[in-house]
């Protein structure tokens, strides 16, 4: 599902123009990049959270030459499913 797809499914169920759908939308995201951001970790009940974690940094290899290359530490976003949402998967 692309985004425009996923703006008219949030415009079918909540009875919402695509239009406001897309703010809905791109404030949900906007808010959330900005949490992030912060430090702050996001939790929706039943669905999942957002949250940031450090990854340190770490020799690799480039996979044509074999030569080992410095990987830089980095902050990742993680998401964790919660109870409500993996039922409904599984």
């Amino acid at each position: 599902m692309n985004k425009a797809e996923l703006i008219d499914a949030i415009a079918s169920n909540a009875d919402l123009s695509k239009a406001d759908a897309k703010r809905a939308l791109d404030g949900f995201v906007a808010a959330t990049s900005d949490a992030l951001k912060k430090g702050e970790r996001i939790s929706l009940v039943g669905f999942g959270s957002f949250s940031i974690s450090n990854r340190a940094a770490r020799t690799g290899r480039n996979p044509q030459t074999g030569k080992e290359i410095k990987i830089a530490a980095k902050n990742v976003v993680r998401f964790k499913a919660g109870s409500e949402l993996s039922g409904k998967v599984n």
